[in-house]
């Protein structure tokens, strides 16, 4: 993979040349300020300064060089304006076909100078970030909290775009008006909600939401699954992905989570029953529920490292020890056997493949549908946690077949030991191993597209600190050395679970931190619920799987109110912040406290927690996935899987306590549960407020 500094200079367009970021010398002055504090020679106080003064130099030549070719852009549409009004008069086909294309031709140049700000804007947040990490200051948290809000700030005019927008919209409503000559006149500001299908406008549109932060559903919802992209794509890598891809594959690999977060929730309203009808304590369903947690932490690992070599072989393996976990599940009523049940769950947690269901999306998916295949793998996700509660609610009989027992405790194992069964039939029939690369000549795991088509195609990320832009981290040209070999050794994957860790900021640390809060809490919400309910409402199996199915089914709405609206209002710190403190609030309306405990307050404190925690997790890991390290975005220890072990070892965690407050009665398990999840709330909320700054 080719440095930063290097792909800079090979994307810049000749004749603007001189107005890119210098992004060389200030790596060399990064680089003699860290001599010159060691050897004495300079002081802290005067290296923020030089360096601040530099920067501002640099962002003013880039902000009034934008703001020139915004004004030359302009008019040539006041131009192409005069020419059209006497179209108007005087209509002739050929003049309006010519016309149309020379507004598309400043549309392109317009392409071009987003791209401009971009690549500049990737530049500053690269320099910030390499600054910090050399000297150990919090200059960037300094830098864009003086320098954002201020009126006369050139590095808030690069935000707003306020002229950007203006010749879109120009570009915009003249093409509408041309396409549309033959019928009706309406402009595009009568009919707002119809788009004008023109490709250009398209590619321009995709270009100013990637700058301004503008996101949809989908996007949105893509987020929950962490799937890196690409910073500059190649069109070798696209043209890799389109020979790996292959629908019918994705499909099994979506099919394959959904379910799994089947297999995961549907025992839960049931768990408690089937602990007391081996023997066991009612909260000992904390373990039964866990067990397949804890050796999701192990699979993990394993299946990340195996998807390096196949896909295929995972997803066998993965199928035939569920099949075989769910079976021991449902045999262990009739063996009378509480270990028994709880080795069909460990092998279920063996069996997790969603290391592999990520790593296919990430490494054989194209890029132009991969945001839509992101939002399936979280759609599949939601669906399945809905689901499961659902279908236990469902399996309420009681029948034995021979020396079999078939009844609402053993039935959840017994429907998902068939459905794996069946998935495997499936996944040998239909499912088609990539490609693999050559070792010599490996192809990155987050490939991407051209230039221009990373315009097109751009997702949406603001502008110092873009999701793509993680894939060229602080480490991809560390100043050890100029040359770019010693780029490409700084460049290596993470070897192992302790290199990983080292390459955690505070940053990154604080997110783990709130991804394994937000998990934790949900996971108390869930696993318990069969337990309180029936202690403080006498609730009965399917009145808990209707609540858990129904907490599930919120998770889409939530996600397009969410991805459509509120993040196109406000930054992704904002809603982080307010998310942390709505589930905050959810864990403090769960107490039970001197008033009688009612259904209203453990619903609606519920429904507050779950909620509030679902929106906070696509913002978390949104913002997770900006301030990762490049070398996290591939390999075996990647983002995804230190992602998904925060989240793992907080379902572990939690469902160990239900099952140790349980020795201290089922009258003190929900308050003495609640309060880890208040404290470590707490804990991440303070963390969220000391690296606020450093999200922007």
């Amino acid at each position: 993979m080719v440095a930063f500094g290097k792909k800079l200079k090979e994307r810049q367009i000749e004749e603007w040349k001189g107005y890119y970021i210098n992004y060389k010398l200030m790596k060399k002055k990064v680089k003699r300020y860290a001599q010159q504090i060691k050897d004495g020679t300079l002081d802290r106080r005067h290296v923020l300064k030089d360096f601040s003064m530099m920067l501002d130099n640099q962002i003013e030549t880039i902000v009034l060089f934008m703001l020139e070719q915004q004004g030359l852009l302009a008019s040539r549409i006041a131009k192409l304006g005069q020419r059209h009004d006497a179209l108007q008069h005087q209509p002739d086909i050929s003049q309006i076909v010519e016309l149309r294309e020379a507004y598309r031709q400043v549309g392109r140049d317009l392409l071009k100078l987003l791209f401009f700000v971009e690549i500049n804007a990737i530049g500053l947040r690269k320099i910030l970030k390499k600054f910090d990490k050399r000297f150990g200051y919090r200059f960037t948290d300094y830098y864009v909290k003086t320098r954002a809000n201020h009126p006369y700030s050139q590095l808030q005019q690069v935000f707003k775009h306020v002229g950007v927008g203006a010749v879109v919209g120009a570009v915009s409503r003249n093409l509408h008006e041309l396409q549309d000559r033959q019928g009706s006149y309406l402009s595009i500001y009568d009919q707002p909600s119809v788009p004008l299908q023109d490709p250009v406008v398209d590619s321009i549109k995709a270009a100013v939401d990637r700058l301004t932060h503008s996101t949809n559903f989908l996007s949105f919802l893509g987020q929950h699954a962490l799937i890196l992209q690409e910073e500059f794509p190649t069109p070798v890598e696209e043209q890799a992905d389109d020979q790996r891809y292959h629908f019918n594959s994705l499909l099994l690999n979506l099919a394959n989570t959904f379910l799994y977060m089947v297999n995961t929730y549907i025992i839960v309203p049931t768990a408690d029953d089937y602990s007391i009808s081996l023997g066991a304590a009612a909260t000992v369903c904390g373990v039964v529920i866990g067990a397949m947690a804890v050796a999701q932490v192990f699979s993990s690992v394993y299946f990340s490292a195996w998807s390096n070599r196949s896909y295929f072989k995972p997803l066998v393996f993965s199928s035939i020890v569920l099949f075989a976990g769910n079976g021991l599940y449902a045999m262990a009523y009739d063996l009378n056997s509480i270990w028994v049940l709880l080795i069909g769950r460990l092998l279920c947690g063996f069996g997790s493949a969603r290391a592999v269901n990520r790593r296919y999306i990430s490494d054989c998916v194209p890029l132009r549908i991969r945001m839509q295949a992101s939002a399936g793998f979280v759609s599949a996700s939601a669906l399945g946690m809905a689901c499961g509660p659902a279908i236990a609610g469902l399996l309420q009989t009681d029948f034995k077949i021979y020396k079999l027992t078939f009844n609402q405790d053993t039935l959840p194992g017994w429907v998902m030991a068939v459905a794996w069964l069946l998935y495997l039939i499936w996944l040998c029939i239909s499912f088609k191993e990539p490609v693999r690369e050559d070792e010599d000549t490996p192809v990155e795991t987050n490939g991407g597209q051209a230039e221009n088509d990373a315009l097109e195609k751009g997702l949406k990320k603001p502008l110092l600190v873009a999701s793509e832009n993680k894939n060229e981290d602080e480490d991809d040209d560390l100043d050890i050395d100029e040359s770019e070999e010693a780029v490409d050794e700084s460049r290596r994957p993470a070897t192992s679970i302790g290199s990983a860790y080292r390459l955690l900021t505070p940053s990154v640390k604080v997110q783990l931190l709130i991804y394994f809060m937000l998990k934790y809490a949900m996971e108390i919400l869930l696993s318990e619920s069969s337990v309180v309910t029936t202690y403080y409402f006498n609730w009965s199996t399917s009145s808990v799987a209707i609540f858990l199915a129904s907490l599930g089914l919120t998770v889409l709405p939530v996600n397009i109110l969410v991805g459509s609206y509120i993040s196109n209002m406000f930054e992704d710190r904002q809603i982080l912040l307010a998310s942390e403190i709505l589930v905050f609030l959810g864990i403090v309306l769960s107490f039970n406290v001197i008033i009688r405990y009612t259904v209203a307050q453990y619903v609606v404190s519920g429904l507050i927690m779950f909620v509030s925690a679902e929106v906070l997790e696509g913002v978390n890991l949104s913002l997770l996935s900006r301030v990762m390290s490049s070398r996290l975005s591939r390999g075996t220890y990647n983002g995804g899987l230190l992602s998904t072990e925060a989240g793992t070892l907080a379902r572990v965690v939690a469902d160990g306590t239900i099952t140790l407050a349980g020795y201290l009665g089922d009258s003190k398990l929900l308050n003495v549960t609640l309060l880890p999840s208040l404290f470590i709330c707490i804990t991440s909320i303070v963390a969220t407020c000391y690296t606020y700054n450093s999200l922007y």
